[in-house]
C-alpha cells in the first residue's frame, strides 16, 4: 500500500480529509492503509476509493498520471464526498456529542452496515446485532453487560487488560469468572450432557421472571383502572397523568 500512501501525498490529500470522505475515523484510515491489499478493505470503502481516484481496480493505482487536471478532478470528487459525509453526520445528529463520541458513532454504523451487507453472513449478523441491540437496551439495569464488552475488548488486544473504567472490584471478579468459564468451554471441559440440568435451571429462572413481570403488569393495570374510577376519569392522558399516578401510588400504599 506504499504506492497508495505516496499517491495521497502527491495529490495533497490528508488522512483527515480522506477519513471524512470515507465516513470513518482517521485511525480507521491508518488501519486501511496498513493492509497489504486494497481488496481487503470493506467493499463499500473500496468502491468509494475507486470512485475518488477514477479507477476500476487496485492495479490501476500504479498507472495513474498525476496532472493538474487529474488533481483538480480528484479534489472536486473529494469535496463532494466530504459534503455528503457532512450531510450524513447532520442526519445522525451528532450535535451534543463530544469529539470522541462523534468519531465513534459513524464508525459503529459503518461497521454494522458492512456486516449486514455481507452476502454470506448477513442473516447471521442480523441476529447477532439484534441481540447486541437488546444488550444495549438493558445495559443500565445489567452492569455485567459492560464487563462482557470490556473483557472481549481486552482479550482481543484493543484495551489494556489492567484498565478498569467501571467498578474495578466487580469488573475484576467478573473477568476472572468469565475467563474460567470460557477456558472450560474452549478446552473441552464442558458438554451438553454435563450442563443439561444447569441449562434447565437457567430457563426456569427466565420463565419465573417473565411470569413475575406479567403479574406485575396485570397488577398495575388493575390499579390504574381503580385510580381512574376513583378520580372519575375514563382514560389516562397527558393532562391527568400526574394525578392518576399519584392516585395509583396511594392505592398501592393502602395494601402495605
Amino acid at each position: 500500500m506504499q504506492g497508495l500512501n505516496s499517491l495521497f501525498q502527491n495529490l495533497g490529500i490528508s488522512k483527515v480529509r480522506l477519513a471524512k470522505y470515507l465516513g470513518v475515523s482517521r485511525q480507521m484510515v491508518y488501519n486501511y492503509l496498513e493492509l497489504d491489499d486494497i481488496n481487503k478493505w470493506p467493499k463499500e470503502k473500496k468502491l468509494l476509493l475507486y470512485k475518488l481516484l477514477d479507477i476500476n481496480d487496485a492495479d490501476d493505482v500504479k498507472n495513474i498520471n498525476i496532472s493538474t487536471d487529474y488533481i483538480m478532478a480528484v479534489e472536486g470528487r473529494l469535496n463532494q464526498g466530504v459534503k455528503n459525509a457532512s450531510d450524513v453526520e447532520s442526519y445522525l445528529d451528532l450535535k451534543g456529542l463530544d469529539k470522541d463520541s462523534q468519531k465513534l458513532l459513524p464508525d459503529i454504523i459503518d461497521l454494522l452496515k458492512d456486516r449486514l451487507k455481507d452476502e454470506e453472513k448477513g442473516k447471521e449478523n442480523f441476529y447477532a446485532f439484534t441481540y447486541l441491540y437488546h444488550m444495549l437496551q438493558s445495559m443500565d439495569n445489567v452492569p455485567e453487560i459492560k464487563y462482557v464488552f470490556g473483557y472481549f475488548s481486552k482479550t482481543m488486544g484493543f484495551t489494556n487488560p489492567e484498565e478498569y473504567v467501571f467498578d474495578e472490584d466487580k469488573q475484576y471478579i467478573f473477568e476472572g469468572i468469565l475467563y474460567t468459564a470460557l477456558s472450560l468451554y474452549n478446552n473441552g471441559g464442558a458438554s451438553r450432557a454435563k450442563l443439561k440440568e444447569s441449562h434447565k435451571r437457567w430457563i426456569k429462572e427466565i420463565e419465573v421472571k417473565k411470569e413475575e413481570l406479567q403479574s406485575r403488569t396485570q397488577q398495575l393495570n388493575t390499579i390504574k383502572v381503580q385510580a381512574l374510577a376513583e378520580l372519575g376519569y375514563t382514560e389516562l392522558n397527558t393532562s391527568n397523568a400526574e394525578e392518576v399516578f399519584e392516585k395509583m401510588a396511594e392505592i398501592e400504599s393502602r395494601k402495605v
